[in-house]
């Protein structure tokens, strides 16, 4: 049995859809990515997953227990974590983790081997006020609360959304050390360089997901030769290379863009010639491995 299975769920607002025929499964103790932007879908099926929202059609199980007509056995044994910080901000750390675990009929005590390394970090602020804390901060507390009643499965919604790159390192190794104790997590995240953290992801797009695979045989299957373009006036670059006859695709991607031909086909010094003739200045070129977010793009293009 799998630890989360969900068939075929879709879910519309307004008649505008919002999920598409949604089914994957993951495995106990897996960690699994739902990535994709802003609209995807990926808040509404963790919301029908911690049984918050009903979808329209399709059916989805928790550990065995139906999303809607379980959804009371669901709501002991999953942890919830959303994309807003929503513990009480006029409470203190330790106020609101003991708040959490009384809920559940637990205390601090006898479950603070679950939370140790993780609330051992916030710990000496455990009398400041919630509101108060730093975003990295607010993201452990959070983390703590969720995992004190000792969840079988664990849903986090873009849980690295707008904190620094070091609470965001810091925030998947204590994924990886929860995974590693057995627990199943569903993180969703628009960060694409998060994908290689997860066991396998779902790459999402739309309501639909348009590839389900671990991270690194997404980026094996990367059809095309892909090359990185710089030159001095890049906002230039991208306009005339959207222009060239034999382009297939172009995006920025930090100080380069990525470009592919359309017949897969990278004549590199054809491409610098046409530049020249543009009046480009400083040209760099060359070819390079695709990442996550070019095999993104690639399969939005194909969708």
């Amino acid at each position: 049995m799998k630890s989360i299975q969900v068939n075929n769920i879709g879910k519309s607002y307004h008649q505008i859809p919002a999920l598409k025929d949604i089914s994957f499964g993951v495995e106990k103790g897996e960690l699994f990515g739902l990535i994709g932007p802003d609209g995807a879908g990926k808040t509404t099926l963790l919301r029908i997953l911690t049984t918050l929202l009903i979808a329209d059609k399709g059916t989805a199980t928790i550990e065995g227990s139906d999303v809607v007509k379980d959804y009371k056995t669901i709501r002991r044994i999953v942890g919830y974590m959303p994309g807003r910080f929503s513990l009480y901000q006029d409470l203190s750390v330790e106020e609101n983790l003991k708040f959490f675990a009384a809920i559940f009929g637990a205390t601090i005590e006898e479950n603070y081997h679950l939370i140790k390394n993780i609330y051992s970090q916030i710990e000496p602020f455990k009398t400041r006020k919630a509101g108060k804390l730093s975003g990295g901060m607010k993201q452990k507390l959070a983390l703590s609360c969720v995992m004190i009643h000792k969840p079988a499965v664990l849903f986090l919604d873009e849980p690295t959304t707008g904190v620094d790159a070091v609470s965001r390192t810091e925030f998947w190794e204590m994924l990886r050390d929860l995974k590693n104790s057995g627990i199943t997590i569903l993180v969703s995240t628009p960060y694409m360089d998060e994908a290689r953290l997860c066991d396998r992801v779902a790459l999402m797009q739309n309501g639909k997901i348009m590839n389900i695979d671990k991270p690194q045989r997404i980026i094996e299957n990367f059809s095309r030769r892909l090359c990185a373009i710089k030159t001095k006036n890049m906002y230039r670059l991208l306009k005339d290379l959207q222009g060239f006859q034999k382009t297939n695709t172009v995006y920025p991607f930090g100080e380069f863009l990525h470009y592919t031909a359309k017949e897969n086909d990278i004549d590199m010094k054809e491409i610098i010639k046409y530049l020249e003739q543009k009046d480009h200045e400083g040209i760099e070129m060359r070819e390079i491995t695709a990442n996550i977010e070019d095999c993104f793009m690639e399969l939005m293009n194909k969708n």
